[in-house]
């Protein structure tokens, strides 16, 4: 039977030493997140698949893919002249997935991205991490040109989503729904519909499909403050989590940073109990990750202490019940 697992993730090139440094640290999944590859409106089948035997040929397998370009889908998103032609190349790039056997695609909802006023940040001993104040972003700029309301943005949502989901269910790929991060009603004059419960359970009741989902990032939830667990639960014991952000944060918006995994505002261990005893067989990837002394740009140093923590954390609780 399947169990939950652990990945590798948060980059998007592979190399011989990336697939070497994973397999080192005992994970047999990788997610890539916008991988690096040719295309101006879409991915082809072989492109895909020489990723996917790429990940095999080192003894791993190639668990998702997380993020198209923006530019693939922006005028999905913002409801813009070229909007169906997007939707026609999503899913061309949805069937070749389904094709060269990747099984999942990550996406999210934020035509303006994820939004940090600091990369700099002290944390713990002086490692960097990120942080955010809504204070310093809120006079910022329209991203856009102009505003775009809530019920815009869940307009063009549901056009998405109503095209989409069927050509999912016909590959094979399920679709997972990352949170707005950070989790506040608007930034950069866009709205951002993915920033509290009510907006997912809207999202996974739209339509109503396997193929439909979450990309559970747990820091974004934290972000949001009290109510981790019982999501986990509700969405976790309907089946619509397909994987796990598996991170925390000091703080709750308007202002938190980001730390290192065993210092935010939950307990962990709670956490992935939670998972397990509401049936979760997916995969945990340890997201992003404070940037330690003499770190690379990637973060091995950072990834290498949250992967090895959350190893201890899984055979806990794996031995949970055990006799």
């Amino acid at each position: 039977m399947e169990q939950m697992r652990l990945a590798a993730g948060q980059f998007n090139q592979l190399s011989d030493e990336r697939l070497q440094f994973i397999k080192q640290l005992g994970v047999d999944d990788v997610l890539l997140n916008t991988p690096v590859l040719p295309g101006e409106t879409h991915w082809e089948f072989m492109d895909l698949l020489h990723l996917r035997m790429r990940c095999e040929d080192a003894g791993l397998r190639l668990a998702a893919i997380e993020n198209v370009p923006r530019r693939f889908y922006e005028k999905v998103m913002l409801g813009l002249p070229g909007r169906d032609e997007q939707i026609e190349h999503l899913a061309t790039t949805i069937r070749n997935m389904g094709r060269a056997g990747i099984p999942i695609l990550g996406y999210n909802w934020m035509p303006n991205g994820v939004w940090r006023t600091s990369r700099t940040t002290p944390g713990r001993g002086g490692a960097k991490v990120t942080s955010f104040d809504m204070e310093l972003a809120r006079n910022a700029p329209l991203s856009h040109g102009r505003a775009y309301t809530e019920e815009e943005m869940w307009a063009n949502y549901e056009v998405f989503l109503k095209a989409v989901i069927p050509v999912a269910e016909e590959a094979g790929v399920k679709l997972a729904l990352h949170p707005d991060d950070p989790p506040v009603e608007s930034l950069g004059g866009i709205a951002r519909i993915f920033c509290n419960f009510e907006g997912f359970r809207r999202a996974m009741e739209l339509v109503d499909s396997p193929m439909n989902g979450l990309d559970f990032c747990h820091g974004c939830w934290s972000e949001m403050g009290p109510g981790v667990i019982e999501a986990l639960r509700y969405f976790g014991e309907r089946g619509k989590i397909f994987y796990v952000h598996f991170r925390d944060v000091q703080g709750t918006v308007p202002k938190f940073q980001e730390g290192f995994i065993n210092e935010g505002n939950s307990d962990m261990f709670e956490v992935m109990k939670t998972l397990k005893e509401v049936g979760f067989t997916g995969f945990l990837i340890a997201d992003h990750v404070p940037h330690m002394v003499d770190d690379t740009e990637w973060g091995h140093r950072g990834r290498a202490y949250a992967i090895g923590y959350m190893t201890a954390l899984l055979e806990v609780v794996n031995s949970i019940g055990r006799s």
